[in-house]
């Protein structure tokens, strides 16, 4: 579940569907709070069959260009002594004067990921 974009929507915060999906990259689809749909092309960066899904944003010719240097995600399982433990990770860079609000986007960050880790913990 972890290593295959299709199922993100299941887990992954605000993410309502996935499409495009090819073993190179995959578009997300979110429904913002005020109900807008916004579009965020990914490539495949690394895959582990079973075990890892590294995925970095297609940045450069998006409106996302304009706060955002690069942003990239990691799902990560491996062995628990009670069954398998799930690792996320995300580095993101910011652009100009978004550089200055770091420390938001840490907070945000963690959100995101606590809120995808809670979302998979529901599904099993």
């Amino acid at each position: 579940m972890v290593g295959d974009p299709h199922h993100l929507p299941r887990w992954w915060p605000k993410v309502t569907r996935v499409e495009g999906v090819d073993p190179g990259a995959f578009t997300q689809v979110f429904t913002t709070a005020k109900g807008r749909t916004v579009r965020a092309d990914h490539r495949v960066v690394a895959r582990e069959e079973g075990a890892a899904l590294r995925w970095a944003q297609v940045v450069e010719g998006t409106p996302f260009e304009r706060f955002l240097r690069a942003a990239e995600w990691e799902a990560r399982v491996g062995p628990h002594p009670q069954g398998s433990e799930v690792t996320l990770s995300v580095s993101q860079r910011l652009r100009g004067i978004s550089s200055l609000g770091g420390f938001l986007l840490r907070g945000a960050s963690k959100r995101q990921l606590d809120e995808a880790l809670d979302g998979l913990a529901a599904l099993v």
